[in-house]
């Protein structure tokens, strides 16, 4: 590849076999496109049942529910390999290839379909184009008082800029390369967080039960887990209430709900206060930080450990953090079903927030401190890989960004 570029209609990285082709073609939506297509002409199909398919960016997903068709309204079958958008919702990212598994579907006039000229490349290209890119210079019909939509030919009319056919194909098959890693790599995570799941569930009692139905074979004899309360394996310690005066660009740090990410202290949106505020409880190393209270209430009970090299910090009202002389531990006693339960039990219909005491009052089922140590190294070796594996695909997620922005003419400025 060459990083050259010689104006912005050319883009910064090109295939070795395509540098003096010259710039990119400017052309219309629709000459990616049969000139014969006919996919919006038909009829109403009186016996099918439409599914409902939901559009998003680079894919089509369908739902569950299916409704029968209704007078009044024409539907008409979609194949395999067409695009299709959504009239109302195209800039949100609502388009997409057709998939195998939904070949045959129904849908309105409102999901216009469109059958490529060269589906090897045009379909992967036109995708990665309108993900990438928002510049499109599209207009909304309608009146101030209905829905407003992009129309079909507005959207087939909308310029675009692109370079030869087997140049449109190599970029496609670099991103589709891509994409299969990334798939390969996120079914790689996804049993590795099932695996972790499914140990979960043996390492520890069941509802009921006070042993295990996997041991450690130097703890097959060791008779009965213990039952404790919260409270008995460590203690709360309370967060800290803060006025914006407080706020400063750096100094203490105070951990919050969106520190917490998939049982891990992240620090991409932090908040700083003044290291001298009153009532500010410093965090230590192994803290077990739990969020309380949120808006949220799918967030209640997520909590993470507080890892080595942090700075200096404490955390905020709506968060509470465990201190515990076992924390490795304890960390996966509240990952657990046992605690997700009693969580939820909390919460009930209306509640938002978990009550310290009550916090403290959670029944779990213990085994000795040796066998505490032996599952939580277990647990938290397998966390490790599957943290791993994560920054894997953020780091493939990374290269696929940076390859779109230099992959494509610098005209397009990419809106990432």
């Amino acid at each position: 590849m060459s990083n050259e570029t010689t104006n912005t209609a050319v883009p910064k990285l090109r295939f070795p076999e395509f540098r003096e082709a010259g710039e990119w073609e400017e052309k219309q939506i629709k000459d990616l496109f049969d000139s014969g297509n006919k996919a919006e002409k038909g009829g109403l199909f009186d016996n099918e049942r439409i599914i409902t398919v939901r559009l998003h960016g680079l894919g089509v997903v369908k739902n569950d529910r299916a409704a029968a068709l209704t007078g009044g309204t024409n539907y008409f079958k979609r194949e395999t390999g067409q695009f299709i958008f959504s009239k109302i919702d195209l800039l949100n990212g609502a388009f997409g290839l057709v998939p195998e598994k939904l070949n045959g579907f129904v849908s309105s006039a409102d999901i216009p379909a469109l059958t490529f000229k060269n589906q090897e490349s045009a379909g992967f290209f036109l995708n990665w184009m309108l993900a990438s890119y928002k510049t499109l210079a599209l207009e909304r019909t309608g009146t101030s008082t209905t829905l407003k939509r992009i129309s079909k030919e507005g959207f087939l009319s909308s310029a675009i800029w692109l370079p030869s056919v087997k140049e449109q194909q190599k970029i496609a098959a670099t991103f589709s390369s891509l994409d299969d890693l990334i798939t390969a790599q996120n079914a790689k995570l996804a049993a590795l967080q099932a695996h972790k799941r499914g140990l979960m569930q043996a390492l520890f009692p069941a509802e009921g039960e006070t042993v295990p139905k996997l041991r450690f074979s130097e703890f097959q004899d060791a008779g009965e887990w213990e039952e404790k309360k919260f409270g008995q394996l460590g203690n709360l310690v309370s967060g800290l209430t803060y006025s914006p005066k407080d706020v400063r660009e750096n100094g203490l740090l105070v951990l919050r709900s969106s520190n917490v990410q998939n049982g891990k202290i992240a620090l991409d949106d932090c908040v700083y206060v003044t290291p001298t505020v009153k009532g500010a409880n410093l965090s230590k190393p192994n803290d077990i930080l739990i969020c309380v209270r949120n808006g949220s209430k799918a967030l209640i009970g997520k909590n993470a450990l507080i890892p080595d090299g942090m700075p200096l910090c404490t955390h905020g009202a709506f968060m509470t953090v465990f201190r515990s002389p076992n924390p490795a531990f304890v960390f996966q006693l509240l990952q657990s079903d046992s605690y997700n339960k009693q969580v939820s039990e909390d919460l009930g219909a209306t509640i938002n927030s978990i009550n310290g005491n009550q916090l403290l009052k959670y029944i779990f089922y213990v085994p000795e401190l040796e066998e505490q140590k032996k599952i939580a190294e277990c647990l938290s070796a397998l966390d490790d890989s599957i943290t791993a594996q994560s920054q894997k695909i953020e780091a493939l997620k990374l290269h696929k960004k940076g390859l779109m922005q230099r992959l494509f003419p610098a005209l397009l400025e990419a809106a990432v």
